[in-house]
């Protein structure tokens, strides 16, 4: 399915505020639950119902599911029974533990639980079978509404639960989330920051164990202090790995969480200690430390109550912070805010989000290892103007992320390999081309492109103007993407491509015909001859003589023009209105015609005829049009063929269209000296005004 550019330039980073329901009915919950009690009925949501087709896309249940509501299961449900906790969160038969290491860190901190799971529903009074949660996503915030059944066997929930039976806010937590992302299916897998990302709004940070900062233990101290969402793995060599149990107890590519720090006397020496998770509720780490491990016997009973210490298979489990960072190799930061955790001092960070596109065939170029096409991926400005308190340059931080990659996974879609690039910006202010990335080097970039939903990374530049290009590791390949840009100060950034402005060259006058050349006299001679006494052409007629005169030209490999094509460019041309083109009016199309047939001919490398829709925002910049990135991905979508490829018919029609264009849709803007048009892009794809 095609990407299109969604919206342009930078948008504002949205205030938690009111979530925009997303229910297909445009109720609120409130809306919904107040016509479920009017009517005496359960809610049934049809947006995500009791199926199958809810459960899974790509297979059918093992076992005989049956959906039912909590009063159905047990005999007092309750939302949440005691505070919700991490040890509501029991992994069931959904390889999801990602999501369930967030649902955990979630619960530590209480403002941002309260954001996702609003307190004003339950099964008391006002139960309608009707619950809501809310997510963030892609810079806004959606209210997700669901019904309660819940899909069980033999009367027990098969996916998350909570270890106390009564207690369902996991459960429909999950739910809600599945609904969101499409299907309980599409949660198998991923990394933990994803889901963390979703319930905060937050901004990521990614740590390797074996190349962390010497002050490593105080920034996860104080990402905890903050509220921020922690999550740490084991990294797998092969796919047989996934799920393997170490000698130590510890689980490879699971997702746990780190869900506390502290430091214990033991035998005279301060011990730096790390509390982990394991949303699976059991199986836990036996070496030092752990539960049950003759280490606590050095810790008084004061100690160890303070740190919450006991002997149950409950998942959760202490360990030395040297014995963590040897055995754990990936910590994941979420900040609430991206408040640098090295600083002791909270500070307000500027932020604009960009919304934008990878289009085959136009804005889909690649890394700049394809030269190529690297230039022609979506490129934005970035003005950093003030320095940092007390420091010579200026902090940002890039977030880039790939949308809806999730959702779209019942349509083969998987996680794209992204990241970017940055450059320093030379003069003015257009789309930079081949040859720019050709003889530039990039200053600062992405840590790697990996397939991550989101990659992100910090850097401090001197204050400039700089060109951030975001991409795909490899050409071609499609998504919509959202870069937030966050920034100590306030910077300016913008959209290279966010321009709407087709710049028209000035139509050249007819040649007197005294000063003709011999080719326009035989030109003269061959119109006359086909056009008659009135020296007026058809449709008809105009494809006749340019196939005549186009087939003579070698270099130009095409099949015949269409009539439509012609009809096309009797629209353009006729001045008069009846339909016919004089010599004069054609023989200043045929002066615009050998211009783009040069064009053609100089960006069809191969001479098969065809040109590559990449060098289409080149071609037309030549012929004196500027368009926008998202017109661009307009005219590929029309004219370019499946290979990302124009004929020489395509790209005619494509300037015919462009320089066709009403009253209705160009209105002439006088610029310094310049005839620039402003375009209405619905409108440049009505079909073209008849004058025949």
């Amino acid at each position: 399915m095609p990407y299109l550019h969604r919206a342009l330039g930078p948008q504002p980073h949205p205030v938690p505020r009111d979530a925009r329901t997303v229910h297909s009915s445009g109720h609120s919950f409130e809306q919904l639950r107040q016509n479920c009690l009017q009517r005496g009925t359960l809610f049934e949501d049809t947006d995500f119902p009791a199926c199958n087709t809810s459960l899974f896309y790509s297979e059918r249940p093992h076992v005989p599911f049956v959906w039912k509501r909590p009063g159905e299961i047990v005999e007092n449900p309750k939302f949440i029974l005691g505070g919700a906790t991490r040890t509501d969160i029991c992994q069931g038969e959904l390889g999801d533990c990602w999501l369930l290491a967030a649902i955990a860190s979630l619960t530590l901190n209480e403002k941002a639980l309260a954001r996702v799971v609003p307190q004003n529903q339950g099964f008391g009074p006002g139960y309608a079978g009707i619950f809501h949660f809310q997510f963030w996503q892609h810079s806004e915030w959606l209210d997700v509404v669901i019904d309660d059944r819940l899909p069980t066997f033999r009367d027990r929930l098969v996916f998350l639960h909570s270890a106390d039976h009564n207690e369902f806010w996991s459960a429909l937590l999950e739910k809600a989330y599945a609904k969101l992302n499409g299907s309980y299916e599409a949660l198998k897998g991923g990394s933990a920051i994803e889901a963390m990302e979703d319930f905060t709004g937050g901004v990521a940070e990614n740590f390797q164990t074996r190349d962390v900062p010497e002050d490593f233990y105080e920034i996860l101290g104080k990402a905890l202090r903050r509220g921020s969402l922690l999550g740490c793995s084991i990294d797998i060599q092969n796919a047989a790995e996934s799920e393997a149990r170490t000698p130590s107890g510890l689980i490879k590519g699971h997702a746990y969480t780190v869900t506390g720090l502290s430091q214990v006397n033991s035998r005279g020496r301060k011990i730096e200690l790390i509390r982990v998770r394991n949303p699976w509720g059991q199986v836990e780490w036996n070496g030092p430390w752990s539960d049950s491990s003759p280490e606590w016997h050095s810790v008084s009973q004061e100690e160890q109550t303070r740190l919450g210490h006991t002997a149950l298979d409950d998942g959760e489990f202490w360990m030395a912070f040297e014995d963590f960072k040897t055995h754990f190799d990936k910590v994941e930061i979420c900040n609430l805010t991206p408040d640098a955790l090295e600083e002791d001092a909270l500070h307000r960070w500027e932020v604009t989000v960009h919304q934008g596109s990878w289009v085959r065939g136009s804005t889909a170029g690649g890394c700049r290892n394809f030269l190529d096409t690297f230039w022609t991926n979506p490129q934005i400005k970035l003005s950093l103007t003030e320095r940092d308190e007390g420091q010579e340059g200026c902090t940002f931080l890039a977030a880039l992320m790939q949308k809806d990659r999730r959702k779209l996974r019942r349509f083969g879609a998987n996680m794209l390999t992204i990241g970017y690039a940055i450059y320093q910006c030379p003069d003015g202010d257009g789309h930079l081309n081949r040859d720019f990335f050709r003889y530039h080097a990039s200053l600062a970039r992405s840590k790697t492109f990996i397939n991550l939903r989101e990659v992100s990374g910090r850097f401090q530049l001197p204050p400039g103007d700089y060109i951030l290009i975001p991409s795909t590791f490899e050409p071609h390949q499609e998504a919509d993407f959202c870069l937030r840009i966050f920034s100590e100060k306030k910077a300016i950034t913008r959209d290279l491509d966010e321009k709407v402005d087709i710049s028209l060259p000035e139509p050249q006058k007819p040649t007197p015909q005294e000063q003709e050349t011999e080719e326009e006299r035989q030109f003269r001679a061959l119109f006359q001859r086909i056009a008659g006494e009135d020296m007026e052409v058809t449709a008809e007629e105009l494809e006749h003589i340019l196939n005549a005169v186009l087939q003579k030209k070698m270099a130009l490999k095409f099949k015949r023009l269409s009539l439509l094509s012609c009809r096309n460019i009797v629209s353009l041309m006729d001045t008069s209105g009846n339909g016919k083109l004089d010599f004069d009016e054609f023989r200043v199309f045929w002066e615009k015609l050998k211009q783009w047939m040069n064009l053609f001919l100089q960006f069809d490398v191969d001479k098969s005829g065809t040109m590559s829709s990449y060098e289409l925002r080149t071609t037309l910049s030549a012929a004196g049009f500027q368009l926008s990135g998202h017109l661009l991905q307009l005219l590929v979508l029309r004219y370019a063929d499946e290979s990302f490829q124009l004929d020489f018919e395509d790209y005619l029609n494509c300037l015919v269209r462009l320089e066709n264009a009403s009253p209705g849709v160009f209105q002439a803007l006088r610029v310094k000296n310049k005839d620039f048009i402003h375009l209405n892009i619905n409108e440049l794809f009505l079909p073209l005004p008849s004058s025949v």
